[in-house]
């Protein structure tokens, strides 16, 4: 019995470009140091309010940007990072990296922007965001 296999040009042209390209090419590590990773956070809530907890090491407080809409939160931060070469050093390998990190999550209710704050210190944000307390529900009387 003959087996029958499909012939696929595309893969199969990618398959032999990287199969054939330089080890530098092959490795994703140098591809990580390019852009800045993703940074970290931890979301809890009790009755009234949501805690956030992000780690955004090396940023200052005025490259953080928050952006609350309804029950959407967006976390941003322009990141700068780079070796500082010292006097009599011989650089053997520099890794820099500047961009823009950004998480956004929904959370379950609606946040009370004129409650919400957020405080920066020792590369954590702090976010504390007050749940929106809806109008209580309304008993229409049948007439």
């Amino acid at each position: 019995m003959v087996n029958i296999t499909r012939f696929n040009p595309v893969e199969t042209a990618l398959e032999n470009f990287f199969r054939s390209a330089p080890a530098w090419l092959q490795n994703a590590d140098w591809r990580a140091a390019e852009r800045p990773a993703q940074f970290r956070m931890d979301v809890s809530e009790n009755d009234s309010e949501y805690q956030v907890l992000a780690e955004l090491p090396g940023v200052t407080k005025d490259d953080i940007s928050i952006t609350i809409d309804g029950n959407e939160v967006s976390v941003a931060a322009e990141v700068k990072k780079e070796k500082v070469v010292k006097e009599r050093e011989t650089v053997l390998r520099a890794e820099r990296y500047f961009g823009k990190v950004q998480r956004a999550f929904t959370l379950g209710h609606e946040i009370d922007q004129a409650k919400a704050q957020a405080k920066y210190a020792d590369g954590v944000l702090a976010l504390t965001l007050p749940k929106k307390i809806g109008a209580a529900a309304k008993k229409l009387p049948v007439h």
